[in-house]
C-alpha cells in the first residue's frame, strides 16, 4: 500500500522547525560524503516560459531515497491563478526500492527551501539579527521568513515587491502569523539599510538592489534565481561577502548570482568559501566576527526534498493521518 499525503494534510503535520531539522542532517551527510544525488535535468518550456525538473537523491545514514518533479512557470498566478512552483514527491524504501509514498510537492518545496535558508542563518548570521529585509511576496518569501524567525530572535520584516498589493497581503498574513512588525516599503533600498538579514525570494533575473548598500555584519540569503542567465544579487554584492553555497557542483553550472560575475572577471571560483554541509559538519567555520558580510547561494538540492519528505512520512505514520492506494 502507498501512502498519499495531500497538501493540507502536509501542511497539517510538518513544522518549520521539523523541517529545518531535517535538512540539517541532509546536509551533514552531504558534509560527510554520504549522499548520491545525480545532477538534476531540466526541460525548459519555452513557448510556455516554463522549466520541469527531476530530481532524485539518496541520503545514506538517513535512509532517504526520493524523487521530487517540479515545475516553475512564472506566469502561473497571473493568467491561471496557480501557484509558480507545483510538484510531487515520491519517497521509496531504500531497503527494497518499494514506493512507500506519493505526496503533494509545491507545499514540500516551500518548506524545505525555507529550511536551508533556516540553517544557513543558524550559522552565519549575527546571534542578534532582529531585522530582515524581504524582496518578495510570494510563496517562497514567506517560508523564508518563518524559517529565519525559527533561528533567530527577528523583531522586525521589511518587504519589498514590484507589485505593491502582493507585498501589502504578505505583511498582513504574515505579521499575524509569526507575531512580529512587518511594514511593507516603496524602495528597495529601505529592505538593506538597517537591516541584519536579507532574504531575496523573486523571479527576477536583474539584480534586486545594489551591493553598494550593504552594511557591515549583514547575512543574505539568496533563493529566487536558479538559471545560469539570471541573478537576484549583483557583482559587487558577491564581492563583498563571505559565499557559502549548498553544492559547488550545482552553483557552478546553475547560479547565475555567481556564474555571471566570474564570467566578468569580478571574482574567480575560489571566491566560494565554502558548502553549507562543510559549515554543518565543523570542517569549516561560518561566521567569525560581527563584521564579515556573509551570503547564502541555494539553487536547492533533491536531498532537501528527500529528507522533508522522509520527515513528513514518518510524522504521518505516527499521527495516522493521508491515505493509502493500492498501485
Amino acid at each position: 500500500m502507498v501512502l498519499v499525503l495531500d497538501r493540507e494534510t502536509l501542511k497539517s503535520i510538518l513544522t518549520m522547525k521539523d523541517t529545518i531539522d531535517a535538512v540539517e542532517e541532509a546536509f551533514k551527510y552531504f558534509g560527510l560524503g554520504k549522499v548520491k544525488m545525480p545532477m538534476r535535468p531540466a526541460i525548459r518550456i519555452d513557448e510556455y516560459n516554463g522549466l520541469i525538473l527531476y530530481m532524485p537523491a539518496y541520503i545514506g545514514g538517513m535512509d532517504a531515497l526520493a524523487v521530487k518533479v517540479v515545475s516553475v512557470y512564472p506566469d502561473n498566478p497571473t493568467k491561471y491563478n496557480k501557484p509558480t512552483v507545483l510538484g510531487t514527491v515520491l519517497l521509496n524504501d531504500s531497503k527494497t526500492g518499494d514506493l512507500l509514498a506519493i505526496m503533494e510537492g509545491g507545499f514540500i518545496t516551500a518548506m524545505r527551501t525555507g529550511a536551508v535558508s533556516g540553517v544557513a542563518t543558524k550559522y552565519l548570521a549575527r546571534k542578534d539579527s532582529k531585522v530582515v529585509g524581504v524582496f518578495g511576496a510570494g510563496v517562497q518569501a514567506r517560508t523564508q521568513l518563518m524559517a529565519v524567525c525559527e533561528v533567530r530572535p527577528i523583531e522586525e520584516a521589511r518587504v519589498y515587491d514590484i507589485y505593491k498589493h502582493a507585498a501589502e497581503r504578505y505583511a498582513e498574513e504574515m505579521s499575524k502569523e509569526l507575531g512580529i512588525n512587518i511594514k511593507v516599503v516603496d524602495e528597495a533600498l529601505d529592505a538593506v539599510k538597517g537591516c541584519d538579514i536579507i532574504i531575496t525570494a523573486t523571479t527576477s533575473k536583474v539584480p534586486v538592489f545594489k551591493g553598494e548598500w550593504l552594511e557591515a555584519g549583514t547575512h543574505i540569503n539568496g533563493i529566487g534565481s536558479h538559471t545560469p542567465d539570471a541573478r537576484e544579487l549583483d557583482s559587487i554584492t558577491i564581492k563583498k561577502s563571505k559565499v557559502v553555497v549548498d553544492s559547488y557542483e550545482a552553483c557552478l553550472k546553475e547560479a547565475g548570482d555567481i556564474i555571471i560575475p566570474i564570467n566578468e572577471g569580478v571574482i574567480t571560483k575560489d571566491h566560494i568559501y565554502a558548502e553549507l554541509g562543510e559549515i554543518v559538519t565543523g570542517k569549516k567555520p561560518g561566521r567569525v566576527n560581527d563584521n564579515e558580510i556573509t551570503l547564502f547561494k541555494s539553487v536547492g538540492l533533491a536531498i532537501q526534498d528527500a529528507s522533508t519528505a522522509l520527515k513528513a512520512y514518518q510524522l504521518a505514520l505516527r499521527k495516522k493521518v493521508g491515505r493509502t492506494i493500492s498501485l
